[in-house]
């Protein structure tokens, strides 16, 4: 399956970092190219698609994905999110005086939001790349097999 990471591709299409976008659009500006690009790859087969943190935050991104495809979530405790990102200046919502403050209060923004469009939910944190990879995979092994009993 081909692979698409919603943030790299638009750095892609526009030819500049997120952060510019945000500063000469601003946040709505970005969530609109981010509904354009995820309801046009959504109608693609055969991909693997992972969204930007804040695309639940518009309920019709939510409907276009619960209607397209399966979701999984994958639940990262956000002291994790915050030694994963501490150093990335690619994050424009994180460049405030207290950035851990912030992941918290993303977290408890779009977590609910994430449990309601989600198919999967897997628990991520410290595993390696590969044993998350195959934990989604048996999820979504399961999913299918449930799936095909109703």
């Amino acid at each position: 399956m081909r692979f698409v990471d919603c943030d790299h591709e638009i750095e892609a299409r526009t030819g500049v970092k997120i952060p510019t976008i945000f500063e000469i659009e601003g946040e709505a500006g970005f969530r609109r190219r981010e509904s354009q690009l995820l309801d046009e790859l959504t109608h693609e087969t055969g991909l693997v698609l992972a969204t930007g943190g804040g695309v639940v935050l518009d309920p019709a991104n939510r409907a276009v994905l619960a209607a397209r495809g399966i979701v999984v979530y994958l639940n990262v405790p956000t002291q994790v999110l915050w030694e994963r990102t501490r150093n990335d200046r690619n994050r424009p919502l994180l460049q405030v005086s207290n950035p851990r403050e912030r992941i918290e209060s993303l977290y408890r923004e779009r977590d609910p939001l994430y449990r309601e469009v989600a198919d999967i939910i897997v628990d991520g944190g410290r595993g390696n790349p590969g044993g998350m990879v195959r934990q989604v995979e048996k999820a979504i092994q399961n999913f299918h097999k449930k799936t095909c009993e109703h």
